[in-house]
């Protein structure tokens, strides 16, 4: 099934700008992880926001040649851009950006962070579910809870060109995938059952099915997977991944795995022996995974398994 040629690269650093955790005194740096520090003209008084949301800067590096991409926008209108500012990051080298999907936790930096970045027209690719509006988590006919909504106007007047895609799409020289939507195979994955939306007035349940990932292939590795929630399964996601490039190999899979709370608690053990059947080199649980999730699969992958943050940097070589 593979639909073009994912370009290897020799380098790959993944800099969260959000994450839900954030340990500052972890002091565990290797040669693929780099913690914040939380120093600021040699004092003791630079923080790093913790928040429910995501936002990840994707480089890649090849033959000398650098891409840097922006993933998700995290929560809050501000947390995402000021780690930024905190990290000394230069936003300026952003090309492209993508959305995993229209939730606000992924949408509500957009227009800090593209202050940031300082161009206008570069491409924004999303699928086009992700403005589908009304949208909201439905408890009962009483507590239904609803997301802000994401429009194009949004997103054009923040500065970026909307590039909309269901399909796999390549950007950045063929050196990072867009996933587009991802085929709903397994039979554990069922989606969120709360999250609802309207269509015409009508009451539907929401697929979110804009939901997608950002693929890498890093050189004699293999694939670097990045979910920003992977409402539709992170065994969907990887299935489809290798089946989108036609590669096998999985070095890592990184992102929100949305195992959170009683609804997603039951298939926490089959995905995590989904998972192991991978044989990932590295696991990396974030945000709406959950705390019982990623204890899990630190238990039961304790060689692969990486606990992030916000302000880390990850780098695979």
């Amino acid at each position: 099934m593979a639909s073009a040629k994912l370009n290897a690269v020799d380098k790959i650093e993944i800099l969260t700008l959000q994450d839900n955790y954030i340990e500052m005194t972890a002091m565990d740096n290797s040669a693929v992880i780099s913690r914040a520090v939380p120093l600021k003209e040699g004092e003791i008084r630079a923080s790093i926001v913790a928040e429910h949301g995501f936002s990840a800067l994707i480089k890649t590096m090849s033959k000398g040649k650098a891409h840097t991409l922006l993933f998700d926008f995290g929560f809050s209108e501000e947390g995402a851009a000021q780690n930024a500012k905190t990290l000394g990051v230069n936003m300026s080298e952003v090309e492209a950006a993508a959305l995993s999907h229209g939730h606000s936790d992924h949408t509500g930096g957009l227009f800090k962070l593209a202050a940031l970045i300082g161009k206008k027209n570069i491409p924004f690719v999303v699928h086009p579910s992700a403005f589908k509006s009304p949208r909201y988590i439905k408890y009962s006919e009483d507590l239904k809870i609803n997301f802000p909504k994401l429009t194009h106007e949004m997103v054009e007047s923040a500065g970026f060109s909307v590039v909309e895609s269901d399909r796999p799409y390549y950007l950045l020289d063929d050196t990072i995938l867009f996933l587009g939507e991802i085929p709903r195979r397994t039979d554990f994955e069922k989606g969120f059952p709360v999250a609802h939306w309207q269509k015409d007035g009508k009451e539907l349940w929401d697929a979110i099915e804009d939901d997608t990932s950002i693929v890498m292939n890093l050189k004699d590795k293999g694939l670097v997977i990045v979910s920003g929630c992977a409402h539709a399964g992170i065994i969907n996601t990887v299935t489809h991944a290798i089946d989108v490039t036609g590669i096998n190999k999985i070095h890592v899979v990184m992102g929100g795995f949305h195992l959170s709370g009683p609804l997603f608690e039951g298939i926490i053990d089959r995905t995590t022996e989904e998972l192991k059947k991978m044989n990932p080199d590295y696991v990396i649980p974030m945000h709406c995974t959950g705390r019982k999730a990623i204890m899990a699969m630190e238990k039961q992958m304790p060689d692969k398994f990486i606990l992030n943050m916000a302000g880390t940097k990850l780098t695979f070589v």
